[in-house]
C-alpha cells in the first residue's frame, strides 16, 4: 500500500509522522522540565522556611523552660495559624516538639533524618492532611548546644500540578491542530510542486512515435522539475533526430538497393531483346551483384553498430600487421604508388572490424587518388594513430565532418559516379567509436586529404622497428 500510494500521499504522511514524533518528544521533554522546575521551586521555598525556623530553635525553646523562646518558636512554625507551609520540629528522639496548626496530633511527616546542616527532600502523598495531591517534604538537620533536632517543612504541589495539567491540556489540544495544519500545508505544497510534473506526464503521454516534435512545458525557475523538463525536451529532440535519421537511412538504403537491381533487370531485358553476348551480360551481372553484396554488407555492419554489436571479439591486435597485409594487397591491385610508414603498435579490439575499417579507408583513397596512396601507423603516448592519405582533389573544410554521415557523397570526383555507396566512412566512424577512438579528416601537404583514426593503445608492445 505504501509503494502504491502517490508521492503526495507519502510525503504528507512522512512529514506528519515525523512532526508527530518530534512534537511528542518535545511535549514529554517540556513537561518533565516544567515539573522539575516547579518542584524545584517548592524545594527552594521549603529550604528557606526550614532555615528561618532553625533560627528560632533554642535549647530553652526545645525544653520549654523559657516561655518567650517557646512563643517565638510557635510563631515561627505557625502553631496558631495555617500559613500554607506545614512545619514540624523534632527533637533528638524524633518526637514532635513544635508544629503548624494543621499538624496537631500528627506524627513526623517523613522518616528522613539528615545530619546536622544537611538538607534532604522527598515528594510524597500525605493522606493525613486530607488533600489528594503530593507534597515536597524538606528536612533540615541541625543542633543546638549539642542537642540534635530536625526541621520538617511540607510544601503543597497543588499549584504546580495544576500548571502541569493545563500545560498537558494545551499540548494535547494544540499538537493535533499543529499536525493537521502541517499535513494540510504539506499536501498543498507537494501538490503544487508536482503540478508541473503532472503537466509533463500528460504532455509526454500525448506524444506518439509518429509525432516526436512535441515538447513538454518547462516551469520557471532552476529547480529539479525544470531541469527534468529540459532533459525531457533534449531527449525528445534526440529521439526526433534519430527518427529522422532512421527514415533517411531507410529511404537512402531503399534507393541504393533499387539501383543495382534496376540495372540488372534493364540489362536482362536488353540482352533478351537484342541477343547480346553472354559474356557482356555475365560481366555486368558480376559487377552489379558485387556492388549489391558490398552494399548489403555495409548495411549489416551499420545495423550491428546501431545495436552496439560492432565490436564482437575484442582481443589484442597488432595494428602494424593489419596495415602490412593491406599494403601488400594495394601494391598488387591498385595501380597506384603505395607508401607505408609502419611502427609496431598494439591495440585492443576486433581484428575483423579493424581490417574492414582499413579496407574502407584504402578503397576510398585509391578511388580518389591521382597517383599516390600513403599509409602510416604510429604511436603517440597511449594512442595508436592510423593515417591513410591520397593525392586526390581533397575534401573541402566544410564537408570534413559531414563525410562520416551515412549515404553522404560529395560532388565532383568524390561523387556517386566514383562507385562508392556513401557508407564506408560512416562504418569507419562507427568502428572507431566502438573501440573508444575517433576519426577526422585533414588536408594533406601537397594536396589531397588524410583520414586519421586514433585508438587507445593497449597490450604489451612488440619491439620497436619502423618498416616502410
Amino acid at each position: 500500500m505504501w509503494r502504491s500510494a502517490g508521492v503526495r500521499v507519502r510525503s504528507t504522511v512522512a512529514a506528519t509522522a515525523l512532526l508527530a514524533v518530534l512534537v511528542l518528544a518535545g511535549a514529554v521533554t517540556g513537561l518533565v522540565l516544567l515539573r522539575s522546575t516547579l518542584y524545584s521551586g517548592e524545594q527552594e521555598t521549603g529550604s528557606v522556611q526550614a532555615r528561618l525556623v532553625r533560627l528560632s530553635v533554642t535549647a530553652a525553646a526545645l525544653s520549654g523552660s523559657d516561655a518567650a523562646a517557646r512563643q517565638a518558636l510557635d510563631t515561627a512554625v505557625g502553631a496558631q495559624a495555617d500559613r500554607g507551609s506545614h512545619i514540624q520540629v523534632l527533637d533528638a528522639d524524633g518526637d514532635v516538639v513544635a508544629r503548624s496548626a494543621r499538624l496537631a496530633g500528627l506524627p513526623a511527616l517523613t522518616a528522613l533524618r539528615p545530619a546536622s546542616a544537611r538538607l534532604e527532600y522527598e515528594v510524597v502523598r500525605l493522606p493525613a492532611l486530607g488533600e489528594d495531591h503530593r507534597w515536597v517534604v524538606t528536612v533540615l538537620g541541625a543542633d543546638v548546644e549539642d542537642r540534635d533536632f530536625h526541621v520538617i517543612v511540607a510544601e503543597s504541589t497543588a499549584d504546580a500540578d495544576r500548571v502541569l495539567r493545563w500545560a498537558g491540556v494545551l499540548l494535547g489540544v494544540g499538537s493535533p491542530l499543529l499536525l493537521a495544519a502541517i499535513g494540510v500545508a504539506t499536501w498543498t505544497f507537494v501538490g503544487r510542486s508536482l503540478r508541473p510534473v503532472e503537466a509533463i506526464r500528460a504532455r509526454v503521454e500525448g506524444i506518439s512515435a509518429r509525432g516526436l516534435d512535441g515538447r513538454v512545458p518547462v516551469p520557471a525557475g532552476e529547480d529539479e522539475v525544470s531541469r527534468l523538463a529540459v532533459t525531457m525536451n533534449e531527449m525528445l529532440a534526440r529521439l526526433e533526430a534519430a527518427q529522422a535519421g532512421q527514415r533517411r537511412f531507410v529511404a537512402d538504403a531503399s534507393h541504393e538497393l533499387r539501383s543495382p537491381v534496376a540495372t540488372l533487370r534493364a540489362a536482362a531485358e536488353v540482352w533478351a531483346g537484342s541477343g547480346g553476348s553472354l559474356a557482356e551480360f555475365t560481366t555486368l551481372v558480376a559487377s552489379e551483384s558485387g556492388r549489391l553484396e558490398t552494399l548489403v554488407a555495409d548495411l549489416l555492419a551499420l545495423a550491428r553498430a546501431d545495436e552496439g554489436r560492432l565490436l564482437l571479439v575484442p582481443q589484442e591486435v597488432d595494428l602494424d600487421e593489419v596495415v602490412e597485409v593491406e599494403t601488400t594487397r594495394l601494391r598488387s591491385v591498385s595501380g597506384r604508388t603505395v607508401q607505408a610508414t609502419i611502427v609496431p603498435v598494439r591495440v585492443l579490439g576486433d581484428p575483423l572490424a579493424l581490417a574492414r575499417t582499413l579496407r574502407n579507408l584504402t578503397d576510398n583513397a585509391v578511388r580518389h587518388a591521382t597517383s599516390r596512396v600513403e599509409l602510416e601507423v604510429a604511436q603517440e603516448g597511449d594512442v595508436a594513430v592510423l593515417r591513410v592519405g591520397d593525392d586526390g582533389p581533397g575534401i573541402p573544410a566544410g564537408d570534413r565532418a559531414r563525410v562520416f554521415e551515412r549515404f553522404v557523397r560529395l560532388d565532383g570526383s568524390r561523387g556517386r559516379g566514383s562507385g562508392g555507396t556513401g557508407l564506408g566512412l560512416a562504418i569507419v566512424a562507427e568502428t572507431a567509436a566502438a573501440h573508444g577512438g575517433s576519426v577526422s579528416v585533414r588536408e594533406r601537404r601537397g594536396g589531397g586529404c588524410v583520414v586519421e583514426v586514433r585508438l587507445p593503445a593497449g597490450g604489451p608492445q612488440p619491439p620497436s622497428a619502423a618498416r616502410r
